[in-house]
């Protein structure tokens, strides 16, 4: 006999939810200004609200992730006593409708006050998804609008900000009950699987992967990117030998190439995509007919692997063998060309030397195998600091900053002031930076949306790749971890077309360096494969990112990659 399931049997969930800020009636298109106008006028915003589902596998699997609102709210702005809210909805983590790499928690709801007057309350979470970051600044704060009416269509009255205080969260976390179960044991997997799809969302890498953004200052409005001139990217990922998982995002602008892209240490992919920029080099490469292929090696900020210990080998030896295979593979083609930038073009050499094949040509910026420290990082590997920051039980190192943070980390940047530098490092990120790598970009040379973005692109380090970039400083040239010249005997290795790109200003890896190694490949191979380019008026990282790029450096590149791109 066939069983009938009905709504009454369903597995339901319910929690509440308590949220405080101000708002304002004077400023009705900026969040943050709102805000600030309402604490300035004493204009207090509060609410608290269950939030159910009667049908909690709907609510998961259904693209709207959709809940019902009741509650109260205190505003004194609106009424002098509390509204009711009727006729609410809420979405748990739906797909931001206009940016591929958000989420959204949204609520609408209608108030009422004691003498019938109605308003309609639209807010949202943006969530990015960029594991482990900013994850509390993007679930506990909401954009508000208040509409004078009963709908979206009414006049808008107001906006403000509200946030989740912690003993709020902590109190919302007692409410959380999944209703209509049959037993204990049930009742604990579905409030499993709830939390297990909630941490899903916040901390899978594939939800993330377009545009992470680490919050510099977790009480500003999310920063309004503009969509890229390609089409939409296809990931993949692969495991290497060693069992890390790796990113490539695919962006196919036609059939030359494909071309790899690998960004330095320390950073995402973003700091070739970032969209602050007018052309960035995917769109510019893309424009040009390429198959552009973003790499994120173990080291990227954007990947868990990041804030594990590895050094300059592994990449070298496990994650670029991996990755060419994989572009190979799913292109069909017999060969890859590589646009390297700092470690992502030393562990790229490195690679080669080794015996990695399948690569036609290269463009290698900045760091090569005879890198040249500047007096700063010269000092550090010196002093051997990555090994005595090991001994005082520091793993990893991390340039975010943000405006709440603790007092320690206020007293670190307050230190981080007197550190020695030519360039204008007036903010916190900028301080890290520079004490983390060394001046790795001209300020002069990014436009200002880029430097306030600057945070979105670094991430944490980790001690074992400092200490074998130390010891590769010390040795004069490449050395596996142990200090062994297992690279350099094989440079007949390297006889594929090469060029080096380096900033005439670059302050972080001197230019004397890619000069050394240009010398020795000649030497070597011929001077027939290898060409050299010193830029101008550029540094490190800002070859890349800078303002005027598309026109002073991108050319450049293209010009090496055509001289040996096929059509497939």
């Amino acid at each position: 006999m066939a069983t009938t399931t009905t709504a009454t049997n369903k597995v339901g969930i319910r929690f509440t939810e308590t949220m405080r800020g101000y708002f304002s009636k004077a400023v009705q298109n900026d969040y943050k200004r709102a805000a600030q106008q309402g604490k300035q006028s004493g204009s207090q915003f509060e609410f608290t609200l269950t939030v159910s589902s009667d049908d909690l596998d709907m609510m998961l699997t259904d693209e709207s992730h959709k809940a019902k609102i009741v509650g109260s709210v205190i505003a004194p702005a609106l009424s002098p006593e509390p509204l009711s809210v009727t006729d609410g909805e809420f979405n748990l983590f739906i797909v931001d409708p206009d940016s591929v790499n958000t989420r959204r928690m949204v609520y609408r709801m209608k108030m009422t006050s004691e003498e019938g007057k109605v308003y309609y309350l639209n807010g949202f979470k943006v969530v990015h998804n960029d594991p482990g970051f900013d994850i509390w600044a993007d679930t506990t704060t909401l954009y508000i609008t208040v509409h004078d009416g009963e709908s979206l269509n009414s006049p808008v009255l107001g906006q403000g900000i509200l946030k989740i205080l912690p003993a709020d969260f902590l109190h919302q976390m007692t409410t959380l009950q999944v209703t209509n179960t049959t037993s204990l044991t049930q009742q604990v997997e579905e409030t499993a699987r709830f939390g297990s799809f909630f941490a899903g969302v916040l901390f899978n890498v594939y939800g993330g992967i377009f545009a992470p953004s680490k919050v510099f200052d977790p009480d500003a409005p999310p920063r309004q990117k503009r969509p890229l001139r390609m089409s939409a990217p296809q990931v993949h990922f692969c495991t290497t030998d060693d069992g890390v998982q790796l990113r490539l995002i695919r962006y196919q602008g036609g059939t030359k190439g494909p071309v790899m892209l690998a960004p330095g240490f320390g950073t995402s992919t973003l700091a070739f995509s970032i969209d602050t920029v007018d052309t960035n080099l995917p769109e510019f490469l893309y424009a040009q007919g390429y198959d552009v292929w973003l790499f994120d090696y173990r080291a990227s900020a954007d990947l868990p692997s990041a804030t594990t210990q590895f050094s300059a080998d592994e990449i070298a030896l496990y994650d670029w063998p991996a990755a060419v295979e994989q572009v190979r593979s799913i292109t069909g083609s017999e060969t890859v060309q590589v646009v390297g930038h700092c470690v992502g073009s030393m562990s790229f050499l490195m690679a080669m030397l080794a015996g990695l094949k399948g690569v036609r040509s290269a463009v290698c910026s900045q760091l090569t195998t005879h890198p040249k420290a500047a007096t700063l990082n010269e000092i550090r590997a010196g002093l051997r600091l990555a090994s005595f920051l090991t001994v005082l039980g520091v793993e990893t190192l991390n340039p975010d900053f943000d405006t709440h943070a603790d007092w320690q980390n206020k007293l670190y940047d307050t230190v981080l002031r007197l550190y020695p530098t030519k360039e204008p490092y007036n903010n916190p990120v900028d301080r890290r930076i520079l004490f983390m790598y060394g001046e790795v970009y001209k300020i002069a040379q990014l436009n200002e949306a880029t430097h306030d973005a600057i945070h979105e692109i670094f991430g944490p380090g980790n001690l074992t790749f400092f200490r074998h970039i130390s010891l590769i400083l010390r040795q004069g040239h490449i050395v596996d971890k142990d200090g062994k010249d297992v690279y350099l005997p094989h440079l007949e290795r390297l006889a594929i077309p090469i060029a080096l790109i380096h900033g005439a200003d670059n302050a972080f890896f001197l230019p004397e360096g890619s000069e050394i190694t240009y010398k020795l490949l000649c030497d070597k191979n011929g001077g027939d494969l290898y060409v050299r380019h010193v830029i101008p008026d550029y540094a490190h990282m800002d070859c890349f990112m800078g303002k005027n790029t598309a026109k002073d450096i991108f050319p450049t590149i293209l010009a090496e990659l055509d001289k040996f791109n096929q059509l497939r």
